[in-house]
C-alpha cells in the first residue's frame, strides 16, 4: 500500500511550514503528522545535501508519494530539482507537486514538464558560462590580472629559482616563505 509523505521547507527561521501543510490537505492528500518532513534550510543547498530531505529519502519505498506544494521547495537549482526528481523515480517514489496541477512529476506529463525544465536549466547555465567568459575576456581587455595573487613577490621568485638551482629542497624553501611547496613549485615555473 502507497504511503503518502510531505515535504515542507522554509528558508529562515522566522517562516513556519503550516501553510504549506494546509496547502497539501486541502488539495486532498491525507498525510499522517509522522510523515511530514519539515525543515529550515535555504533552497540554493542542493535537495540531497539537506538533513532532513536525506533522511526523507532514506525512508521512502518504491510506490510511495512524496508530495511539494512547488518545486522550488525541492530547491532552487533546476538541474538539482531535475535530478532530484529522477533519483526518486528510479527509486519507485512518485513526486506530486501542487503549483504544477498536482501533477505527478514521475508520469509521462510530469517528464515533460521535467524535459522543459531541464532546457531550461541547460539554457541558464549556458547563459552562465557566456555571460562569465564575456566578464573574463573584458578583464583581460582592460590588462587585469586574473586568477588568485602570487603568495611570492617577483623578488621572492627570483630568490627561489636561485635556491633551488642551488639544490634547496622545496620543503626547506615552503618553511623558509611561509608557503606551501606548491607554491615553490609555481614560482619555479612562472615566466
Amino acid at each position: 500500500m502507497a504511503r503518502t509523505f510531505a515535504y515542507c521547507r522554509v528558508s529562515t527561521a522566522d517562516q513556519t511550514p503550516d501553510n504549506q501543510v494546509r496547502e497539501i490537505a486541502a488539495a486532498g492528500f491525507a498525510v499522517e503528522p509522522k510523515r511530514v518532513v519539515s525543515e529550515t534550510v535555504s533552497g540554493s543547498v542542493a535537495a540531497m545535501e539537506r538533513k532532513g530531505f536525506a533522511r526523507l529519502v532514506d525512508r521512502l519505498e518504491s510506490g510511495d508519494v512524496l508530495i511539494v506544494t512547488k518545486l522550488d521547495r525541492l530547491g532552487r537549482n533546476a538541474m538539482d530539482v531535475r535530478a532530484t526528481v529522477e533519483k526518486l523515480a528510479a527509486d519507485g517514489v512518485r513526486v506530486h507537486c501542487l503549483a504544477l496541477g498536482g501533477v505527478d512529476l514521475t508520469s509521462p506529463a510530469g517528464k515533460m514538464t521535467m524535459g522543459v525544465i531541464g532546457a531550461v536549466a541547460e539554457f541558464e547555465r549556458d547563459l552562465l558560462i557566456e555571460r562569465t567568459q564575456a566578464g573574463l575576456e573584458r578583464a583581460r581587455a582592460e590588462g587585469k590580472k586574473l586568477g588568485r595573487p602570487s603568495s611570492l613577490s617577483p623578488d621572492q621568485v627570483i630568490g627561489v629559482r636561485t635556491s633551488r638551482a642551488a639544490g634547496m629542497s622545496l620543503g626547506m624553501l615552503a618553511k623558509e616563505y611561509g608557503v606551501s611547496r606548491a607554491a615553490i613549485q609555481r614560482a619555479e615555473k612562472r615566466e
